[in-house]
């Protein structure tokens, strides 16, 4: 009884690489990126979102440290998913690259030998005609069907479709193309948020987004130089279904190497553009303006407090905080563009315009817990320590003596989110979609095909479709036809 050799570990190598890069491990390393992009949708993510996070960990101690071992909180920075992300990208390659090359000389070479036994192929049939001017007659037409032809003393072999296999692998190519550019952008790109009241000025710089994240090889010196004001934002709204029609953001901008103020126009799908840094207007709200004094009528505070939208009409939440006040003092408050209550849902937004806005508060004294070192939202307030000294509902410019001091609702401002991207990747990945969907399409829908004429007693056809798509039938007929015809003249 004979045994196989055992593998030495050159030969160990190669089957793993065979394996490795073969095309059902590509679409498993594929399916395994999915699925292990999932956590990340699940999970909040250090890099998108810190506070809700920490609140994670707030709300799950135990849970959440085995998560964070298992990097749960950092899905795609993760050792696991870079893996796996790795290991697609070389088996693509590994996979992709020889069959390309194969498949370019195999597109110069020409056309197999006619087999000596055309009746075992598929749809053959005899053509009674001149046996002289057979093979002219059907080179002349498969040509003029951009056959490629080999013309043999008594035989023509012809093929087409050959761009089935360069579709196949004009996909899988972009395929690789695309892991690359998002890999670039990962590693070489940033992305931030920053939220500007109308008036305010923003500079390119690390202490002025609401949060930044850079990819592994981009540094806070390595950001665009330039800064903007925000002028004006309006947004127009359908009375019907107050659904948003358009927005509008006007800034003007100023570049460090000329100097100059330069007025510009933001909307939801035209961004500004500085280089490879491009500036979405992602969202936007508005912000109460409220004068706050103490008891002796001094001012603490006063401007504008940023509010989050809660729906679509914009009815807003946000807080107000008074650490400089003896004792702390912070608002709970509610803005309404347009004022309307219900027995139900209480006071709401029927509109998101302004057109009736209220300023709806509860103030709270006690300990703010701004001291103790633990970061919180500047959106929320900890209640936890304090204690409920009144609510208020507000009109415009109206005030309300909360006993420590007062408060003045002075009017309101609209905010805008503004998102600061830099992805270098992001327009190879749109070329690599677009050749994908290309290749996709020519290796669904080219017919690949092979068609024999033989002269040997009588003139005998046959064809073979190699990728099982019909009409094959119907092509050995027309030919068939067109040798006919030539037979009458």
């Amino acid at each position: 009884m004979s045994t196989a050799p055992e593998l030495d570990a050159s030969g160990t190598f190669r089957w793993m690489w065979r394996q490795l890069t073969s095309m059902r491990t590509a679409l498993l390393l594929l399916l395994l990126l999915g699925f292990a992009s999932v956590p990340g949708s699940i999970f909040p993510q250090r890099s998108q979102n810190p506070m809700k996070v920490r609140e994670y960990f707030t709300a799950n101690p135990a849970l959440s440290q085995w998560m964070d071992r298992l990097r749960l909180f950092d899905v795609y920075s993760s050792p696991w998913f870079s893996a796996i992300y790795l290991l697609l990208f070389i088996s693509l390659i590994g996979c992709v690259l020889p069959r390309t090359l194969e498949h370019f000389k195999a597109a110069r070479a020409q056309p197999p030998l006619t087999p000596r036994f055309l009746d075992r192929m598929d749809s053959f049939t005899e053509v009674d005609v001149n046996q002289k001017l057979a093979l002219d007659l059907a080179e002349k037409w498969l040509r003029k069907k951009r056959f490629r032809i080999r013309r043999e003393a008594n035989s023509i072999s012809a093929e087409k479709g050959y761009s089935r296999e360069s579709g196949n692998l004009l996909f899988h190519l972009s395929l690789i193309l695309i892991l690359v550019a998002v890999a670039v952008g990962g590693l070489f790109g940033m992305k931030g948020e920053a939220i500007l009241n109308v008036g305010e000025r923003f500079i390119n710089a690390p202490t002025s987004y609401d949060n930044l994240s850079f990819g592994k090889f981009q540094k806070e010196n390595t950001l665009t130089p330039f800064s903007l004001t925000v002028k004006k934002f309006k947004a127009t709204y359908n009375v019907q279904t107050n659904a948003p029609s358009d927005y509008l953001l006007n800034v003007s901008t100023e570049n460090p190497v000329g100097n100059k103020s330069v007025d510009h126009a933001i909307r939801v799908n035209s961004p500004l553009t500085f280089g490879s840094t491009k500036i979405y207007l992602q969202a936007n709200g508005y912000s109460p303006v409220v004068t706050v004094r103490d008891k002796t009528g001094a001012i603490t505070f006063k401007g504008p407090v940023i509010f989050l939208p809660q729906d679509g009409n914009l009815t807003s939440t946000g807080a107000i905080k008074l650490p400089d006040m003896s004792p702390q003092i912070g608002f709970v408050g509610s803005f309404v563009p347009t004022y309307s209550r219900s027995s139900t849902r209480g006071a709401f937004s029927a509109f998101p315009e302004a057109l009736d806005p209220r300023l709806l508060l509860s103030a709270w004294s006690g300990n703010l817990g701004l001291d103790n070192g633990e970061p919180q939202s500047v959106y929320r307030l900890d209640t936890s320590r304090m204690t409920k000294i009144g609510l208020k509902q507000l009109k415009m410019r109206e005030s309300y003596n909360f006993g420590e001091g007062s408060i003045t609702f002075d009017g309101y401002r609209s905010w805008v989110n503004l998102q600061i991207v830099d992805d270098p990747g992001k327009m190879y990945a749109l070329i690599g979609a677009i050749l994908a969907i290309l290749g996709l399409l020519l290796s669904l829908f080219t017919r690949q095909r092979r068609i024999w004429v033989k002269v040997d007693g009588a003139v005998t056809l046959a064809g073979l479709a190699k990728n099982g798509l019909p009409g094959l039938t119907e092509e050995i007929n027309l030919l068939k036809s067109e040798l006919e015809k030539g037979r009458d003249a």
